[in-house]
């Protein structure tokens, strides 16, 4: 091919790639005044009642923020005593309205329960001390902070353990677990090994999950409700491409009191399921891929509010919207 042919050929694809990213443009946030007081907005869900719940994980805190009020009610504090969290990592919401917290205590990992206003329904402790796995921006993310809460079970990455995904009941019991570990080339180092494996588990309404690989090789697999993998997807595109070619065959480590522990970045920064089933992957750049129940690749989204956002965390309601972090921004989920 000649060099101004190849050249037109090279652009052409670039402008066909560009043009297939759809934009989506909030229709909605918090009020000034309410957003202003929140620190790191980590995740915005909807209560049953239709009320805000907040995930602040700077200021160790949720809070609430009902439709009329002038001002987010805090109803989780700060503290390392029962019924307030400190140092937390994760939260997560079930359709009833209760939530769930991860935090870590005295370096001990503990999941608390509470109602939607705020009361503790209880919790349990995990054995074990929280050891970083995986680099995302200047967090740091182990399998607790991958958490799914379906109201009646917990879903964690512990690939420690052997398995992708393990479920506990909410009294800490283990009830199973399923997956195989991926092949990663990188056996002989354990803690590289299990970094690379690292993901969240992810319940498909209508039964079965899905299971997004957060570090190394983007790729995610599905399993039906009874943990026997239908099939596994390699998650591909022009705007993941540079960081694949980028990823890293070594990977430097950091001195704690558990010993050496590598730092993998992630290539994912989440991940969830949209009540007819479809998976949104949230990319380290700022694009979302959404994939159909059969692991088809269908739109390439790019989220706009004040700027570009690379959403942290998505929230689907009934109605066909989605609440983006950071921040807590609307947009149409359809």
């Amino acid at each position: 091919m000649r060099p101004f042919l190849f050249a037109a050929f090279v652009l052409g694809v670039a402008a066909a790639a560009a043009a297939q990213v759809e934009e989506r443009v909030s229709t909605g946030a918090l009020p000034a005044h309410a957003a202003g007081v929140f620190e790191e907005i980590a995740a915005c869900h909807l209560s049953p009642t239709g009320s805000y719940l907040v995930f602040d994980r700077r200021a160790h805190a949720v809070f609430t923020f009902a439709r009329g009020a002038d001002t987010p009610q805090k109803i989780v504090q700060i503290g390392s005593e029962t019924g307030r969290i400190i140092r937390p990592t994760a939260f997560d919401s079930a359709p009833d309205g209760t939530f769930v917290v991860a935090d870590a205590p005295g370096d001990q990992r503990r999941l608390q329960f509470f109602t939607a206003s705020g009361a503790a329904l209880g919790g349990f402790t995990m054995a074990g001390r929280p050891v970083p796995l995986i680099t995302m921006g200047n967090m740091t993310l182990s399998g607790l902070g991958s958490l799914k809460y379906t109201g009646r079970s917990i879903l964690l990455s512990q690939p420690d353990t052997g398995a992708l995904a393990t479920e506990y009941g909410l009294n800490g019991a283990a009830l199973r677990a399923f997956g195989e570990l991926r092949t990663t080339g990188q056996e002989k180092d354990r803690a590289v090994h299990e970094a690379l494996n690292l993901g969240q588990a992810l319940p498909v309404p209508g039964g079965g999950y899905y299971f997004v690989f957060l570090s190394g090789l983007p790729m995610f697999r599905k399993y039906d409700a009874g943990g026997k993998l239908l099939f596994e997807r390699h998650i591909e595109g022009v705007e993941v491409d540079p960081y694949v070619s980028q990823m890293p065959r070594t990977w430097p480590k950091r001195r704690t009191e558990e010993g050496e522990i590598p730092l993998v970045p992630s290539m994912i920064r989440t991940a969830e399921v949209d009540a007819d089933g479809n998976l949104w992957v949230s990319l380290v750049a700022p694009f979302t891929y959404v994939y159909d129940s059969s692991g088809e690749k269908r739109h390439t989204i790019q989220f706009r509010a004040a700027g570009i956002m690379a959403p942290t965390s998505f929230f689907f309601t009934a109605d066909g919207r989605v609440l983006v972090a950071p921040g807590c921004y609307v947009f149409r989920a359809r």
